[in-house]
């Protein structure tokens, strides 16, 4: 790092400034680690090896194995919101929230309790994923 200057006046104003900037780009930073687990998730699958199908019918056939859907985990995700006079605060839904609209990024219930934190994001009204995650922050 370059020289700072000696005096505490001006190391102050140079700390609160990174402080201000720190701030200002946490939104930023909490989307680039949502792109940045999704492109894992996606390499992940992408590395999988091909899963092997028979070439071959089996003779008999029989019934088919019941259907069983994996059991509802509780999900949710962000918003970010646009409008012509700029970016709204993003919105954390529960994933099947009726309310959400436009592009959302999954996140896991850790990351839903960070994001809460930050001024610039804020809970749904309408699912509150704050209640849900014990946060209840009205």
């Amino acid at each position: 790092m370059s020289l700072l200057p000696p005096d505490p006046r001006r190391l102050r104003a140079i700390l609160a400034y990174l402080d201000e900037q720190l701030a200002a780009n946490e939104t930023v930073a909490v989307y680039l680690r949502l792109q940045r687990d999704a492109i894992l998730a996606a390499l992940v699958r992408a590395e999988r090896p091909p899963q092997h199908r028979p070439r071959h019918k089996a003779k008999g056939g029989g019934p088919l194995p019941a259907f069983n859907p994996p059991a509802a985990m509780p999900g949710y995700v962000v918003q970010q919101k646009r409008t012509p006079s700029g970016p709204e605060p993003a919105l954390v839904h529960l994933a099947d929230c009726t309310m959400i609209g436009g592009a959302v990024h999954r996140i896991r219930a850790d990351e839903a309790r960070a994001a809460l934190t930050d001024p610039n994001i804020e809970p749904c009204e309408f699912c509150r994923p704050d209640t849900e995650l014990g946060m209840d922050l009205t």
